[in-house]
């Protein structure tokens, strides 16, 4: 039953029900979910903390950001916030050669001291912009890690039923990460001000906090299962399912499950003939299914960074104070409730949603709510372009008629909006796509090279939104332009997922095969009909071998007897 994913009857918080026993959802595995869960505060630590810490008065005056022309302040603006995603790029193309190396657990110590002696450069950099650009790209490179090694683990820990709900524990994580940032930001600002030096240390000190507890954690957790059948130590692979399952090691959904994942590794490397890294290469790109499977979470990346959402999160200050908010304190409240709705948006989605109605349902939902904000926002701006910048490249000295106050405060709903929509889309199905499509030998190298693709489109979004923003007089799109480029890229970017990407909810790991065996121009509307028949063929297949197993043995049985009959007659 857990081979093929036959659909059964739907149950609350499941699209599909796989019967597994209770024992399975035990605190054993939703202690290890969530220790790797909390991987995803790394981005979302930095990304809400940042802006706000940039936008303090003792930071501005430590790196004497007042000296510098409008062009350079928004370079520099740029440079300092993006260059945790230029360290990431790096980080996530090291995630696979560590990953597979060492192992999931070893990565993560390794990513956390990392990321540490990266702030913490950054923390002592005394205002040198080459001491802080250096600091926050050694950052880069553990953070960068977090997004490879935290969803492959919980993927790879988690029954099938649920695995949709475990993955998205690590967005939601993202999404208390930036909370807490804001609210940090916030509270530095109402109780410390501009006046304290260096206040912008005190939020930042969160990436120590969170790197130090994920440290602490991974003395308490079990190396998984999978990583340990790929290195062939089958025997432990077997003592920690049990262990994560709390099942006895000869339980059949122990065993079951164990030997699913023994026999799909063995076929993954009698197709490559073990080859090393060029055999992974060779299997990523050469084998048609994963290839596709490469080229939607690569398009993922793309699509999802260039909606424009990742930097609504990284600059919501200052596009919260585009739209109209006005006063540092109003302005770092507004942005610390926006928060909040992503992080509920990333419960309800984890929830109710992605193991309920689908990832791609679900995708597409998120979507849709971007594309309306989006827009909506657009509009607006357009029909007042003096907030946009025009004729004034801050873009602070507009003020609102008594007519647009309340169009401006549609647009900052809208703001929430989108991001409600990114948290229920694509900000929770980018990691877990990835985690999950491909087969276990070329897992840790593709969901490296997906990430990779991340960072780099984070980095590039988030690198160029400060100057396109500009006024077109001062080398920019303006805002409107800006936001209109978003809208394009959200509604392409939902005609994309409806073709293309096909339902993964409630099949195995191991099963993920038969999505992709039509033509890669039916996968994404067929995919599913066409691996339900399969999976109903495997199971009558098995059926039947069952069946004549039983037979043979019946008859064996009755062999046995004879001759012992035979053997007690009277001469």
């Amino acid at each position: 039953m857990m081979a093929g994913g036959v659909k059964k009857p739907v149950n609350i918080f499941k699209l599909r029900n796989l019967d597994e026993p209770r024992q399975v959802f035990n605190w054993r595995l939703w202690f290890a979910v969530i220790s790797f869960g909390l991987l995803g505060a790394a981005r979302g630590v930095d990304e809400g903390l940042i802006s706000g810490a940039f936008n303090s008065k003792n930071f501005q005056g430590l790196i004497n950001y007042g000296s510098y022309t409008k062009s350079e302040q928004a370079n520099i603006k740029a440079n300092v916030s993006a260059m945790v995603q230029i360290g990431s790029v790096a980080g996530a193309l090291l995630a696979f050669a560590i990953c597979d190396r060492i192992g999931r657990i070893w990565a993560t110590r390794q990513l956390c001291v990392l990321w540490v002696f990266g702030i913490a450069i950054f923390m002592g950099s005394n205002g040198n912009l080459g001491a802080i650009y250096a600091g926050r790209f050694i950052a880069g490179l553990g953070v960068g890690q977090t997004p490879v090694v935290g969803p492959v683990y919980i993927a790879e820990i988690a029954p099938a039923s649920i695995r949709g709900f475990c993955t998205c524990i690590f967005t939601g994580f993202v999404y208390l990460g930036i909370v807490l940032a804001y609210f940090t930001n916030y509270g530095s600002q109402l109780h410390l001000g501009d006046t304290t030096p260096n206040r912008w240390l005190v939020p930042t000190s969160l990436h120590i906090m969170f790197a130090g507890l994920i440290f602490i954690l991974t003395f308490f957790q079990y190396e998984s299962p999978r990583y340990l059948v790929k290195q062939g130590q089958n025997d432990k692979a077997l003592q920690v399912m049990s262990r994560l399952r709390k099942l006895p090691p000869d339980h059949e959904y122990v065993v079951g499950e164990l030997n699913a994942i023994t026999l799909s590794h063995h076929e993954e490397m009698e197709a490559t003939k073990g080859a090393g890294w060029f055999g992974i290469l060779k299997e990523a790109f050469t084998i048609r299914s994963n290839l596709y499977r490469v080229g939607l979470t690569i398009g993922a990346q793309v699509m999802s960074q260039w909606s424009g959402a990742g930097s609504i999160t990284l600059y919501a200050p200052d596009l919260f104070e585009l739209l109209g908010v006005t006063g540092t304190d109003e302005t770092l409240l507004v942005t610390a409730v926006f928060g909040v709705v992503k992080l509920v948006a990333a419960v309800l989605c984890a929830l109710f949603l992605v193991d309920f109605i689908g990832r791609k349902r679900s995708l597409l939902l998120g979507i849709g709510l971007q594309a309306i904000a989006m827009i909506y926002v657009a509009g607006f701006l357009t029909a007042v372009p003096g907030l946009g910048g025009d004729g004034d490249a801050n873009g602070t000295t507009y003020t609102l008629s008594t007519s647009e106050l309340g169009p401006s405060k549609g647009a900052i709903a809208m703001i929430y909006v989108s991001g409600f929509g990114w948290a229920l889309g694509w900000n929770s199905m980018q990691y877990l796509l990835t985690a999950e499509l491909f087969p276990l030998r070329i897992r840790a190298f593709c969901t490296s090279l997906a990430m990779t693709f991340h960072f780099a489109n984070q980095y590039g979004n988030s690198r160029a939104v400060p100057n396109m923003l500009l006024p077109v007089a001062n080398g920019g799109i303006s805002a409107q332009g800006t936001f209109w480029c978003f809208a394009a890229v959200t509604l392409l970017g939902g005609a994309w997922v409806w073709f293309f990407i096909p339902e993964t909810a409630g099949r195995s790991l191991e099963s993920m095969d038969r999505l992709f065996s039509l033509p890669w121009y039916k996968i994404g509307r067929y995919g599913n009909r066409d691996a339900d028949a399969q999976d109903r063929a495997f199971d009558e297949k098995q059926a039947e071998a069952a069946v004549a197993v039983h037979l043979e043995k019946d008859r064996s049985n009755e062999s046995n007897d004879t001759n012992n009959d035979t053997s007690r007659a009277p001469v």
